[in-house]
């Protein structure tokens, strides 16, 4: 049973991964009373939770690192350069995509200390249970954490939860996958620790050491190119993208088996690594987790949905709050990724419709659930354009009277590209 109601906010968001962060802040400086609810005991999202360390979306796609987000994104940079980390791009030799790698234990303090420094109330081990609403508006959210739960009521909310949870408990029309109902497939990035000092990794003889193991493996690997590996700063640990998981629905049946698949798995290909390949002899298995990192499950209704078109053609917009600038890369086939780059100037402008529910008008989306197509979802699902759009969604949440273009000025002040 609910207690009574102890708190109010102006805005209230839920999920506490890039977009949540950006949601938090974006509202904060607005000059609103924020509340964010994690169900985690720290936040960061699939950074932290699911071993993704590498922050895309950041920079566009070419020769040379062009920013793409800032505002929200760089105040969290300019804390994980204080705890460690240097924020400064850097070019997959994979896929050629800038990123900036992460490291988990200092992306975890960064992002206490940056919603700590704007007065953001922050309610870990919790999660939305349940939610009142009145026509088109929500009015509070239930809150289930370690003691109980809590009906804390609200002007405002942020689904930032990349599951789209707030929206499920809130009723509004939800698409699970892409348009025909498939998902695209979940990620299980893994850590190596052991590894032999100033190792140069011999690309060849990892994916020759694969494909002895398929012949015979329990978890052949359907990424045949050796998977995206880098080393992650400050360890002498190795970050390794290799494995992908299908994933046929949302049941507790599926997800139980994709992740008892993954660390069966995870502990093969290191041991192969360890038994074939030079300078892994002493190699073993630092991390998995703690969960598969999830690409794609629920979809809100948006007032509006990104198109492929808009993407490929890096369409701009006077009602643009934010840019989607990663080439769209889609996981259909596990192990096969597909990407397309964006078009025009490098990026494609997310409006501020895509962000704003169809069905409740103070509802507001952040990261991955916010309105996309197919090809699109692929653009805006990565972190670093969840830290832009969830910073939109915030700014826009605490000024429900502003429109597009007077959001995107707001947040022009806040130092954000838009």
């Amino acid at each position: 049973m609910s207690r009574k109601v102890e708190s109010r906010y102006d805005v209230i968001v839920a999920g506490g991964g890039a977009a949540g962060v950006g949601a938090a802040l974006g509202a904060a400086r607005s000059g609103a009373k924020v509340c964010l609810i994690e169900k985690y005991g720290f936040l960061g999202g699939a950074a932290t939770h699911s071993q993704v360390l590498a922050y895309c979306g950041f920079y566009q796609q070419g020769e040379q690192p062009v920013r793409a987000v800032a505002g929200a994104g760089e105040l969290v940079l300019v804390e994980m350069r204080r705890v460690g980390m240097d924020g400064k791009p850097f070019r997959s030799p994979t896929t050629g995509n800038w990123i900036i790698l992460l490291e988990p234990e200092g992306v975890k303090l960064a992002l206490d200390r940056v919603l700590a420094n704007h007065g953001v109330d922050v309610f870990l081990h919790s999660r939305v249970a349940a939610v009142t609403r009145t026509g088109r508006e929500l009015e509070s959210v239930v809150v289930a954490g370690m003691d109980g739960r809590d009906r804390i009521v609200g002007e405002a909310f942020v689904d930032a939860t990349g599951d789209a949870n707030l929206s499920l408990v809130a009723g509004v029309s939800l698409q699970t996958g892409n348009e025909a109902g498939f998902l695209n497939a979940a990620s299980a990035p893994i850590r190596i620790g052991g590894l032999a000092p100033n190792l140069k990794i011999d690309r060849q003889a990892i994916i020759d050491a694969l494909a002895a193991y398929n012949i015979s493996g329990l978890h052949p690997v359907t990424r045949k190119d050796g998977g995206i590996y880098t080393q992650i700063p400050g360890s002498g640990d190795l970050w390794w993208m290799i494995i992908d998981l299908p994933m046929k629905d949302l049941t507790s049946e599926t997800y139980s088996h994709a992740e008892r698949t993954m660390r069966s798995a995870a502990h093969d290909y290191v041991s192969v690594l360890s038994k074939s390949v030079d300078g892994f002899q002493d190699a073993y298995l630092a991390q998995t987790g703690p969960q598969i990192g999830i690409r794609e499950s629920r979809h809100p209704k948006a007032r509006y949905h990104l198109t492929s078109d808009d993407l490929l053609t890096g369409r701009l917009r006077e009602d643009g709050v934010a840019r989607a600038a990663w080439p769209a890369e889609i996981h259909a086939e596990t192990g096969n990724p597909v990407y397309h780059s964006v078009g025009g100037k490098g990026y494609a402008h997310i409006p501020l419709d895509a962000l704003k529910a169809a069905e409740l008008d103070n509802l507001y989306f952040g990261g991955r659930i916010i309105g996309a197509d197919d090809t699109a979802f692929g653009s805006i699902r990565v972190m670093g354009t969840a830290f832009a759009s969830g910073e939109a969604a915030g700014v826009a949440a605490a000024n429900p009277s502003l429109d597009g273009a007077a959001v995107a000025d707001l947040l022009k002040s806040m130092d954000a590209i838009v």
